[in-house]
């Protein structure tokens, strides 16, 4: 995945400092020194990289750290500071109805981030209108039809006009004026006048809130330049950086966008819909250091389908009265806040630095086998396991296409889930808290 070279040689880095006896001179070359090979392997500019540990090294021998704090945790504090620096200013963006003009170069993931923005936005309460201003190739017509299908928003289209800014005309005269409009428009193999001009007809009709570029995170540092371009020739508000899930080095696509002047706003971090998400400075940072970002975590928990039942299920393994269907509850919302190696990047201390991507696929398999032997089972049984016998076994095994000791796993598991939560909320202190955030749910006896 992109950058987790990076947050792993960063990460390194950060654990050097806390592990040796002293923070002198020898060691702050050391630091600065790794702080350089890491940001040059993830193609961040050379010229970017040494300004950056030059500040480093100059803030570390002349500042004083803050009363009370140590200088380890000074200097994790400046490397922390300078890495965000370099990703440019956080710039607000409103979730509310509004136009926007999608532009790019052909095949950095353009029509797919068109839907993948009406889905931010629906998931916030506002409803969408995607119009498909793509006449040169009709293929992205269709991708944005299924696209607006599957989110469930308006769509417009003339597959008959060859005319961007008149289609976009139509679409304004016939979506309802609370509709966030999302255009999405032709692309090119390079910046070339024809396409700038249709752009500049495009906005001059559809008047947009937001003009936003999108650029696949795989260009490198030539991702500076193309920002800087359209920024020139349109006007840019923002950026969107695609396939941040690749193999590709990311870092130079995002100092190098950042440096253009142009904001990033939006990364497309995986193939599904919902892999989508505000780009933040300060908290990508956390995560790239392996700090975590609570923050994130729950908002995606906001975001469920079925946050009733997740929270019911919650109270119910506070309380002590934790069923199988409880479990499955939790299992689904889990499954819908993505896939379990971007979740631990979201807890402080966790991640890539933690677990390796061998475990978390093989837990994130077993996960998925554990709600096909739930999705097998009778009410009764779900809501009271403890009447699953060996025969039962057996019978639910085939049905979910498992071998019996996968279902003998699931109630170990389960039965090892329920005694842990009891043991933890016999704490009365840590129960009082629980029984804050979740409510006040009965609690077993101490």
């Amino acid at each position: 995945m992109v950058l987790d070279s990076l947050g792993k040689s960063l990460r390194g880095v950060l654990q050097k400092i806390a592990r040796g006896s002293t923070v002198d001179e020898a060691l702050l070359a050391e630091v600065v020194r790794d702080i350089q090979r890491a940001l040059l392997q993830a193609d961040v500019n050379v010229q970017l990289s040494l300004d950056l540990t030059k500040r480093v090294r100059t803030r570390a021998t002349t500042e004083k750290p803050p009363a009370g704090a140590s200088l380890r945790d000074f200097l994790i504090r400046i490397i922390y500071e300078e890495i965000r620096g370099i990703l440019g200013k956080e710039r607000p963006f409103d979730l509310k109805p509004k136009r926007i003009l999608l532009a790019g170069l052909f095949g950095q993931g353009k029509t797919t981030t068109a839907g993948k923005l009406a889905r931010y936005f629906q998931k916030k309460g506002v409803r969408v209108g995607l119009v498909a201003a793509d006449v040169h190739r009709p293929a992205a017509v269709d991708q944005l039809e299924q696209l607006a299908l599957k989110v469930g928003c308006e769509f417009y289209s003339n597959r008959a006009e060859r005319r961007a800014e008149v289609i976009v005309q139509e679409a304004l005269a016939h979506f309802p004026a609370h509709l966030a409009v999302i255009v999405d428009t032709a692309g090119r193999s390079g910046i070339d006048p024809d396409l700038i001009a249709e752009l500049k007809r495009v906005r001059a009709v559809l008047q947009p809130d937001e003009t936003l570029l999108v650029l696949d995170a795989a260009m490198g540092q030539t991702a500076g330049r193309s920002a800087q371009a359209f920024h020139e020739a349109v006007g840019l508000t923002g950026v969107i950086l695609t396939k941040m899930d690749g193999s590709a080095k990311g870092g130079g696509a995002l100092s190098a966008v950042s440096a253009s002047g142009a904001p990033i706003l939006f990364l497309g971090t995986g193939e599904h819909i919902d892999e989508f998400e505000r780009f933040e400075p300060t908290r990508f940072v956390s995560r790239l250091l392996g700090m975590g970002d609570i923050q994130t975590l729950l908002e995606r928990f906001d975001e469920l389908s079925d946050k009733e039942s997740a929270e019911k299920a919650a109270q119910n393994l506070m309380s002590g009265r934790f069923t199988l269907r409880d479990m499955r509850s939790q299992l689904a919302s889990l499954g819908e806040m993505g896939p379990m190696s971007k979740l631990m990047s979201l807890f402080p201390g966790i991640g890539a630095a933690k677990v390796d991507q061998k475990t978390l696929d093989a837990t994130q398999q077993r996960l998925r086998r554990f709600r096909s032997i739930m999705d097998s089972m009778t009410g009764e049984e779900l809501d009271n396991p403890h009447v699953i016998k060996a025969d039962r076994v057996h019978r639910i095994a085939r049905g979910s296409g498992q071998k019996p000791q996968e279902v003998r796993g699931l109630l170990k598991h389960y039965e090892s889930t329920k005694k842990a939560a009891h043991g933890l909320v016999s704490n009365r202190r840590l129960r009082r808290q629980l029984e804050k955030q979740f409510g006040n749910a009965e609690a077993p006896a101490d």
